[in-house]
């Protein structure tokens, strides 16, 4: 029943052949990475104005110009730089397989751990600003932003577990929707603007200059702004989920993504700068864009708010694609749980999946989905991540030595040099407002990932078996076996779990601990009566424990078993095929085997007895009841 309920909402599973139709086109692969790279105008202009509004007020307009084209330039920079990347290193994994090729280890795992930190703060970032679009039209949903939010990430959890091709038909719509309600406002707003000026701001207020332009307020509106570039890197992490040839289809994505964050990025700013937008907790500055643009709350300032969130929320796709892969990448080197490395039943790998919803909404719930709160932790580890990648690739070009490595030098550099700068005023201008957080956990990431490298390098060594040993090895080896067999009571489980034991050895012990004295003695001449040479011991627990008993019981006699004997417990088990089943029995059962397993000399194995019928079939009603 539960099965059939997950397949309902995930999918019928996909076989192991299907892997190659699951990847992506140029189509849907532009639909799906450039989510969150084009979305992220729907803020960047926003947290580059609230910075420099309350200080310089109506010169704000002018300077965001400035800014943009700044950004612009480091934008440029780095798609020529992840061009480079997605053409030297194929395989995926972007900045952490880069650095950790051509520096070492560690920094490549500071480049992966900043990455994953990215990728959960994308989800966070775009969910919440999406609804926020949504909010901006509907202002009585405000109350309710977190519980949608996080319903909406549920959401898409679910729609990615059904795997990477369906994902991606479902997404794509509203992504080029987005592209082409935006290019439309753009170019339809600045031939009003330049026909008839500027219309009244939707919000009617009087900017003051409030303090002093310094290069101090310039970088720090710059590092707001700098989110608009975050989502590049996407691309190359996932080369290998496009077709075939990938690198190409990965290349042809990244030039055409840099052309539409240019277009929308840049047109935003520009119309920004013309309608006097303002931004406001639960009023974004695209709203009142297209407020100014459309004339009011038209059919068309609804599409763009629509288009928006639907946008902002479809952004986290980029991350629920680029995390999993990366936690695979990471997963398979040994530095992360191999439960990552696994495809789900619809070859998405669902582990990644499923744990980037759940940090996510955990972010989204302790900073109430506030978009500004959110962001400070954002860039910081993106643009790590930018220069690590940027490094590592001059380090590439200067040992291989390979066609054009000239110009891939000056290119990385340029780029290392750019993305270095553009972290230090980061860091330094978004520490205290929370950008300390992710500079504290990337390095305990590093340090659990390490731990993890360390606990498998642990267990392979202890598990290896040697070639040289393998013909010496004899398995025809024989044991001596006690067999303990927990029963609370006689019926037909423990019955047929003494018969099986029974069959293994003669030495078998029927061990029953209770808290009942009456019981023990109905148990004791009711075993008078089969026709047996099983020993039972029975032991009366004053303290109302069972499975503590039960473990220093057996404990005694593994103590005693000598070195050729193996002692093995067999725990009988009913099996209801009910969901209450799953429910209301055997818990009993599987604490007895967790704490059984710390015994080195102990077998453990469970008897199951099925039996089919209802419990509401069996039922008698009587009036007596």
């Amino acid at each position: 029943m539960i099965e059939k309920f997950f397949n309902l909402l995930t999918g019928e599973p996909l076989p192991n052949e299907m892997k190659s139709h699951e990847k992506y086109n140029i189509p849907f692969g532009l639909a799906i990475m450039t989510s969150d790279s084009v979305s992220s105008v729907a803020y960047a202009s926003q947290e580059i104005l609230f910075v420099l509004i309350p200080m310089i007020g109506a010169l704000s307009y002018r300077w965001l110009g400035y800014i943009s084209l700044m950004i612009i330039g480091l934008l440029f920079v780095l798609a020529a730089s992840y061009i480079q990347i997605i053409k030297e290193f194929p395989q995926g994994g972007g900045a952490y397989v880069v650095t950790k090729q051509n520096i070492g280890i560690l920094p490549g795992l500071v480049a992966g751990a900043a990455l994953l930190i990215d990728y959960i703060m994308t989800v966070a970032v775009s969910a919440s600003a999406g609804v926020s679009a949504i909010i901006s039209a509907y202002q009585d949903l405000a109350d309710y932003k977190v519980i949608i939010v996080v319903s909406l990430i549920i959401i898409l959890c679910v729609l990615n577990l059904r795997g990477i091709s369906e994902s991606s038909r479902i997404f794509s719509v509203p992504t080029y929707l987005f592209i082409f309600s935006m290019l439309f406002m753009i170019i339809y707003g600045i031939i009003r603007y330049t026909i008839y000026g500027a219309p009244a701001p939707m919000l009617r207020v009087t900017l003051k200059m409030n303090g002093d332009l310094g290069i101090l307020l310039i970088l720090k509106a710059f590092s707001s702004g700098c989110t608009a570039l975050t989502g590049l890197e996407a691309v190359s992490n996932s080369v290998p989920n496009f077709q075939e040839p990938s690198t190409k289809s990965a290349t042809k994505v990244m030039i055409i993504l840099t052309a539409l964050i240019l277009m929308i990025f840049g047109g935003t700013s520009l119309l920004a700068r013309f309608y006097h937008a303002i931004p406001r907790d639960n009023l974004t500055v695209l709203s009142q864009i297209a407020y100014g643009v459309f004339g009011g709350k038209t059919f068309m300032y609804y599409v763009i708010q629509y288009s928006t969130a639907i946008i902002l929320i479809m952004a986290c796709n980029t991350a629920f694609t680029g995390f999993p892969m990366l936690m695979y990448i990471i997963g398979r080197d040994g530095y992360a749980p191999r439960q990552f490395t696994v495809r789900g039943k619809r070859l998405s790998f669902s582990a990644g999946i499923i744990f980037l919803a759940t940090i996510a909404c955990i972010l989204i719930i302790a900073f109430n989905a506030n978009t500004h709160s959110l962001i400070p932790l954002y860039s910081v580890g993106v643009f790590l991540s930018f220069v690590l990648a940027q490094t590592s690739m001059v380090i590439h070009w200067r040992k291989s030595k390979a066609k054009g490595w000239k110009k891939g030098i000056a290119v990385n550099g340029i780029g290392s040099i750019v993305t270095f700068i553009t972290t230090c005023v980061i860091i330094k201008i978004k520490f205290f407002e929370g950008a300390w957080v992710v500079i504290l956990l990337i390095p305990l990431i590093v340090s659990f990932m390490i731990l993890i490298k360390s606990h498998y390098n642990y267990v392979a060594e202890n598990l290896k078996v040697p070639s040289s040993e393998l013909s010496k090895i004899n398995l025809s080896t024989t044991y001596n076996h006690i067999v303990v067999v927990p029963i609370a009571s006689i019926n037909r489980a423990t019955v047929n779990a003494l018969k099986y034991a029974r069959s293994i050895s003669p030495d078998v012990i029927a061990l029953n601990i209770s808290t009942d004295k009456q019981a023990i003695e109905r148990l004791e001449n009711r075993w008078k009566k089969l026709d047996t040479d099983v020993s039972l011991i029975c032991k009366y627990s004053s303290y109302r424990s069972i499975v503590g008993p039960l473990v220093a019981t057996i404990g005694s006699i593994v103590k005693a078993s000598s070195e050729d004997e193996k002692v093995t417990v067999i725990i009988p088990e009913f099996i209801t095929h009910q969901l209450l089943g799953g429910l209301l029995h055997n818990h009993t059962g599987f604490v007895l085997r967790e704490s059984l397993l710390k015994y080195n000399n102990v077998i453990i194995a469970t008897y199951p007895y099925h039996f089919n019928m209802h419990p509401i079939k069996q039922f008698k009603f009587s009036r007596n009841i």
